[in-house]
Parts: structure tokens; C-alpha cells; sequence
């Protein structure tokens, strides 16, 4: 976020310096005001920029093994461009490498899922899935593995079959 915001004022430096440079060669024709409005415009233009490359550059340094399953877009009036192109604020990432199963219930498997979000730190949750009910259990909240591999006192939510999150897990 440091970085972000130190690359957003050297824009606007740099804009305002070649504002200045164009009033100084074409002979200080052009209005005072024009260097802090390229000052801004170069600002703002770097601050969009990088809303929409962050997702991009977030997924390309996610390790191998992590696969996106599901992200979601936002539209905001206070960023009217967002109405023409939404931009990715969050999305969820599967960690397929260390998914476990259990033998004794093939439907069943644990993975590890990372919630990014554009100003949020890394979230992780282990969480269970039964890919033949089409429910989840996160297993933070007090699930108790049992001698044979059973679960209780997991929480289970159904989830709709088409989920993708559920699809990446089952068919990984």
C-alpha cells in the first residue's frame, strides 16, 4: 500500500513535469493552472491503474498449486469508471497441491482456502467438503476429528452444486 502510494505522488510529479516542459517549449503559452491539473489527472490516472492490475499481479505470485476458484468484481459510484469496468476486489484461491482425502470417506476432502482482498490482509481457513452432499464445515470453529477419520461437531453449510469453489475441490 506504501509503494502504491509513493508511485501515485511520482506521477503526479512527473505529470506536472511535463506539463511544464510543454509550457516552457511552446513559450509559457499555456495557463498556470494546467501543471497542478496534470499533477491530478496523473494521479488519478495512476490510482485506477493500479485498481485494476492488482488482481493480476496478486494471482501471478500465487504459488503453483493455488488455484483460483472464485473472484468477485465491484462497481462503486464513488469510482464512476467502475460502472463501465468492474474491477476485481477479492477472490478466493483453492490450494489443490495439499488437498487431503480420507479413504474411509472418498467424498470428503480438506483443503486449504486463501481469501484475498484488494486492501485486506491474506486470510486462511482449512475447510472441509463433502462433494456428494455439497456442503462445507470451516474447521476453525471446534470440529473434532474422530479415530476413523469422521468429523463431528462440524458445521456444515450447504452449498449450491454449481459453486465453483466446490467444483475445484471435488474434481481436483
Amino acid at each position: 500500500m506504501f509503494i502504491e502510494l509513493i508511485a501515485t505522488i511520482f506521477a503526479g510529479i512527473a505529470c506536472a513535469g511535463v506539463a511544464m516542459l510543454i509550457n516552457i517549449a511552446i513559450g509559457r503559452r499555456l495557463p498556470k493552472w494546467i501543471m497542478p491539473i496534470a499533477a491530478g489527472a496523473g494521479m488519478i490516472g495512476m490510482t485506477i491503474s493500479n485498481e485494476y492490475t492488482w488482481f493480476d499481479r496478486t494471482a501471478e505470485r500465487l504459488p503453483e498449486g493455488v488455484e483460483i476458484a472464485s473472484t468477485v468484481e465491484e462497481q462503486s459510484w464513488m469510482r464512476p469508471w467502475t460502472q463501465a469496468v468492474p474491477y476485481t476486489k477479492r477472490f478466493v484461491a483453492v490450494d489443490v497441491a495439499t488437498l487431503r482425502k480420507n479413504e474411509n470417506i472418498p467424498a470428503q476432502r480438506i483443503a486449504d482456502l486463501y481469501f484475498f482482498g484488494r486492501w485486506s490482509p491474506v486470510n486462511q481457513a482449512p475447510m472441509l467438503f463433502d462433494c456428494k452432499e455439497a456442503r462445507s464445515a470451516i474447521l476453525i470453529d471446534g470440529a473434532v476429528f474422530e479415530d476413523d477419520g469422521t468429523i463431528s461437531n462440524a458445521d456444515w453449510q450447504k452449498m449450491p452444486i454449481e459453486d465453483p469453489i466446490l467444483t475445484l475441490v471435488c474434481t481436483a
